[in-house]
């Protein structure tokens, strides 16, 4: 627990019983829900030995309980007392129109929509059903590791496009990435939007450009929109409020497992208007026998975008201070470490260049010195190997605390 001296130099402000506190300051039980991001079998698999009372920002995974409404609807279905084979309702349907219209303001047609078994498995279905061994597709880097993944276990080759750095911001270099597709012909391009690792949110002019590439080399535009619900600063661009012409090029895979903290449920889908990319994908779907959503991951979606906005926005604006609070502290008291303005979700991109160290020793020595797991950003495919990701989804009492670890093991360093 934080002393009142630490509180004082982090500035958070001292719990009083006339201050009702946020619900988000409650955590949820990591240890039995059997989570990978709190178990430290798990984590020492990955980090090595690292203290017992670690504490964990690395894996993409928020400590805070998913909607009250959602917890509510699966102890209804419990109460059931069955749980049988299931089908896309035209409650789920609905659902996820009303939800992107509120969301992101586009219009969604009900045919566009396929269900999927959670986004990574849907990438390597992409990459079955649009590649062969021996193709290639391109993403930008560094980049969540799964789409180099996706397209290396089924023999494809992997284009690497590297994000540019302007005033301490990713831009895509639009000349390299045309140069490349113009050389090694990918068949896919995968886009995430806003991106991870960064939580930059691309805007339209850069989403058109991108667009208009792939369009004129006839590269299909493969765009994962899962963080597109936790908007820190500025306003998200979803890929679907683009010309049609550019969305008739694209498939767009979304869920509302990293919005409402539901990812064990494995639940996702796409949107993609048009019918010829739509139907080669869900032939792929077909032959992988992936038809019908399971009880808990159909009513998740359901409940959670029809009842849950006031959670989602309340939950935004808890992650937006907490992000500001690790901005502050990095600032003051760890300035060899350059924290990268972040657009959207809760993971946080910090350059390790000035101090001196890799960001695979940082991450080590951070686990193992100071007590805080945190993500190597080598792991991001390539051009992540100087920077670090820090997952703020948890309290703000265990943030302040693993910040104040972070300051104490800075100043063991002096």
């Amino acid at each position: 627990m934080l002393s009142c001296k630490d509180r004082e130099a982090l500035r958070l402000p001292t719990p009083s019983a006339d201050l009702q506190s946020s619900r988000f300051d409650e955590l949820a039980d990591r240890i039995s829900d059997k989570c990978r991001k709190w178990d430290m079998k798990v984590i020492e698999s990955r980090f090595g030995p690292v203290p017992a009372d670690s504490i964990p920002m690395w894996i993409a995974d928020m400590d805070f309980k998913s909607p009250p409404a959602v917890t509510r609807k699966f102890s209804e279905i419990i109460s059931w007392g069955t749980f049988s084979y299931t089908h896309c309702i035209d409650d789920f349907y609905e659902a996820v129109i009303n939800f992107q219209a509120r969301h992101h303001k586009v219009a969604v047609e009900r045919e566009w929509i396929t269900l999927s078994y959670g986004t990574v498995s849907t990438l390597h279905y992409t990459v079955q059903a649009f590649c062969q061994p021996g193709d290639s597709i391109i993403m930008n880097t560094p980049v969540y590791d799964p789409f180099a993944k996706a397209a290396e276990r089924q023999g494809v080759k992997v284009v690497a496009n590297p994000l540019a750095l302007n005033k301490g911001r990713y831009r895509i270099d639009l000349a390299k990435l045309e140069e490349q597709i113009i050389s090694h012909k990918p068949k896919i391009y995968f886009l995430c939007s806003p991106h991870n690792p960064s939580g930059r949110i691309w805007s339209q002019a850069e989403l058109e450009a991108v667009a208009d590439i792939c369009l004129r080399h006839q590269v299909l535009m493969m765009v994962d929109e899962v963080h597109a619900e936790h908007i820190i600063h500025g306003e998200f661009v979803s890929f679907l409020a683009l010309e049609e012409r550019y969305c008739n090029n694209m498939m767009l895979m979304s869920s509302p497992n990293k919005a409402f903290n539901l990812g064990g449920l494995k639940t996702s889908y796409s949107i993609i208007p048009n019918p010829q990319i739509r139907n080669r994908f869900r032939a792929r779907l077909e032959q992988n026998s992936i038809t019908s959503p399971n009880v808990f991951g159909l009513w998740g979606i359901i409940t959670a975008y029809n009842e849950c906005d006031a959670w989602l926005a309340e939950l935004n604006l808890y992650l937006r201070e907490n992000y500001a609070l690790l901005a502050r502290y990095f600032r003051e008291n760890l300035p060899d470490f350059q924290v990268m303005p972040m657009d959207a979700s809760y993971l946080v991109w910090v350059n390790t260049k000035g101090s001196g160290m890799s960001a695979s020793e940082v991450t080590r020595r951070w686990a193992v010195e100071a007590g805080v797991i945190i993500e190597d950003g080598s792991h991001y495919v390539s051009d992540g190997e100087e920077y670090v990701r820090i997952n703020i989804g948890t309290s703000r009492q265990l943030l302040g605390e693993a910040l104040q670890r972070l300051g104490r093991w800075a100043q063991q360093q002096v």
